[in-house]
């Protein structure tokens, strides 16, 4: 194996697969790949694949009920692609859990900066949300030395360690969930609007001169939906995260 690890594609169409596959082993990653959705969820899980690229229409079952099943073992980073443009096909794909969502003809060198700035930005360490991996000797660490952790109305978000709690209840988000909420947190208050948002979600191959699009403005809804879902948030009373209309989104008030 690799240092990236392994890559699965899965694919029907063998020119687009064989595209793929070569982005990918030119970027690094030891490289598999699928031409049908059920084999695909059993070669990432034989693999234990790093990445998976996913394509929506496929010959058995469709890309969303592929990723659904992959969800279930694998933390894999997933981009899915798709020949059709429809914004309903970006919103399904990340409710239900991928990580982006590229426009099929693509070009090689956005699918590879794409992959590329997900693997630099890690998800979250689940074992550290419970203290397992916690370091034994941090409790000896000196007092005056200063906490990265981010606190707020009960929540807590630790940048190193990737690790969210809501009164001290450990909270699984994905990457981009939890990219958000540092963001917010980090803003005190201040209104961030979606672009900014869709910036901090897509990382570095956004540069700031980058056209940002109705659909990633839309993607930004879905992922704080989602936030919202898992922290536990009422739309009616918020905690934690308030919609500025029109704008984007602030830190609520602190209580």
């Amino acid at each position: 194996m690799t240092d990236l690890g392994v890559a699965v594609v899965v694919e029907d169409d063998e020119d687009v697969r064989n595209l793929v596959e070569a982005v990918l082993s030119q970027a690094g990653f030891e490289v598999h790949s699928a031409a049908g959705g059920r084999e695909g969820v059993d070669v990432v899980r034989a693999r234990d694949a790093s990445v998976v690229t996913l394509d929506v229409g496929l010959p058995d079952i469709d890309g969303f009920e592929v990723l659904r099943r992959i969800r279930q073992f694998s933390d894999a980073y997933v981009v899915m692609l798709t020949a059709r443009t429809d914004e309903l096909d970006t919103l399904t794909a990340f409710h239900t859990g991928a990580d982006d969502f590229l426009a099929k003809p693509f070009r090689p060198r956005e699918l590879r900066a794409r992959v590329g700035a997900m693997m630099r930005r890690p998800r979250q360490d689940l074992g550290a949300a419970d203290g397992s991996a916690m370091d034994p000797g941090a409790a000896a660490a000196p007092a005056a030395s200063q906490s990265p952790v981010l606190h707020h109305n009960g929540l807590d978000l630790n940048p190193e360690t990737r690790s969210v709690s809501v009164d001290g209840v450990a909270v699984s988000l994905t990457r981009s969930e939890f990219d958000l909420l540092q963001a917010l947190l980090k803003g005190a208050g201040a209104v961030r609007s979606k672009t900014e948002l869709v910036r901090v979600v897509r990382g570095d191959y956004y540069r700031a001169d980058a056209y940002i699009s109705e659909s990633d403005e839309r993607a930004v809804e879905v992922h704080i939906g989602n936030l919202r879902r898992k922290l536990g948030e009422d739309p009616v009373q918020p905690r934690w995260l308030q919609t500025v209309r029109g704008v984007g989104y602030r830190l609520s008030p602190a209580r």
